[in-house]
């Protein structure tokens, strides 16, 4: 019923798009809260901003797809930018792979995403080393959004419809009484409500465990290396991504307000997918791991490797991983508890989709636009994991 009274945690992009659905669809009793004390202060604001829908399963394709009409044709402007995605193969083995979730994605209505041969991959990216390479994959409404502008529209909306954004509040316990969420606990007072949401992201797991749920969400330590070109990029760079080690690269901006969308053009971020990184809450930028993305460079894209790495502009973040790699949403074994977290990477690209699926999850009882059923926490217990390997 819109007439609850609904506290949402976690101020990033995910919190921010379930409070603006939830007031679009006329909830009115909403509070946010962020322990932080500005929004986007945690894993969104270290977002490089990537949107695909080159997925594996069906449901991460549906989430992307329904996330980029979305932003399409949304009045506030995020900055899309269809830039495309481009995925490398260096064996056969990956390049079926590639073929068999293109074809998935393109049954499912991504109609723009095509095979590519290394004779169109060096014209799309000139300079890049192929000789190890067999083929690949090149989405074209694949791209880039400012994920702050994203997370400003969201909370434009929400607070126009009468949200409340409490910054600086840092939640210490989720109270349930005979099996029903009774109220939120901070440092500066109780919350009675009718309804919890967590978007906490990587810290969503000790808030979950004060409500009795055991959720299985793990922060890890993503790092981006920010480097400084010599010479300017090739015209409408894309996303390039090398299936074997994740190793990606893609032109850097500043998100931050009145910057070029394009970016400067002498600019790109390098990252990969570091295997040996274990679970940590860290978010301080190694400087070893410039040498090791460099590695990659080098082999990769050589007309990058005389770039010089601006280490006050490279950062770290935090993914927050489930088992699977795919997000939990939906409610649990606590009347009135709801869980959006666990997006392991894509919580920015998916945080449309997810919004809505909450606020008609909350006021509905169930997603109606998009079946989210397989992202029920239920899954884990219930071993009916879903498998994605395509993720950076």
């Amino acid at each position: 019923m819109p007439d609850r009274k609904i506290v949402i945690i976690g101020g990033g992009v995910v919190g921010a798009s379930v409070a603006y659905h939830l007031a679009e669809r006329g909830a009115r009793d909403i509070v946010l809260l962020e322990r932080a004390d500005a929004l986007g202060a945690g894993s969104t604001g270290k977002a490089t901003g990537g949107i695909r829908a080159q997925f594996e399963t069906e449901i991460n394709i549906l989430l992307s797809l329904y996330s980029l009409e979305f932003l399409k044709n949304w009045d506030f402007d995020c900055e899309y930018d269809a830039r495309g995605y481009l995925f490398l193969a260096r064996d056969q083995d990956q390049l079926l792979y590639l073929d068999a979730t293109r074809f998935r994605q393109q049954d499912l209505g991504y109609d723009d995403v095509y095979p590519i041969d290394t004779e169109a991959i060096s014209a799309v990216v000139p300079g890049l080393n192929t000789d190890d390479i067999v083929g690949g994959s090149f989405g074209l409404r694949d791209g880039f959004i400012n994920p702050l502008a994203l997370l400003e529209g969201f909370i434009t909306g929400a607070v126009s419809a009468g949200t409340r954004v409490v910054t600086s509040t840092n939640v210490e316990s989720i109270s349930v009484d005979h099996g029903r969420v009774r109220n939120v606990r901070t440092a500066s007072g109780t919350l009675e409500c009718d309804a919890v949401v967590i978007c906490s992201g990587p810290w969503a797991r000790p808030i979950a465990a004060t409500a009795g749920v055991d959720l299985p969400v793990t922060p890890q330590r993503r790092q981006i290396v920010w480097a400084q070109t010599e010479r300017q990029l090739p015209a409408g760079l894309p996303m390039v991504i090398d299936l074997e080690d994740g190793f990606h690269f893609r032109p850097a901006r500043d998100f931050s307000f009145g910057s070029n969308r394009a970016g400067s053009g002498y600019e790109v971020l390098f990252a990969y997918s570091d295997r040996d990184e274990g679970p940590s809450e860290s978010t301080e930028f190694d400087e070893a791991f410039v040498e090791k993305v460099y590695q990659r460079a080098r082999h990769r894209a050589p007309f990058l490797a005389d770039s010089s790495p601006v280490l006050e502009k490279c950062r770290a973040g935090l993914y927050e991983n489930t088992p699977d790699h795919h997000a939990i949403i939906g409610g649990c074994e606590v009347e009135g508890l709801y869980l959006a977290c666990g997006f392991s990477g894509h919580g920015v690209m998916h945080s449309p989709a997810t919004g809505r699926a909450l606020s008609e999850i909350i006021l509905d009882g169930e997603a109606k636009f998009l079946d989210v059923s397989s992202l029920h926490i239920d899954r884990f217990a219930n071993g009916r994991l879903l498998r994605e390997t395509g993720f950076i």
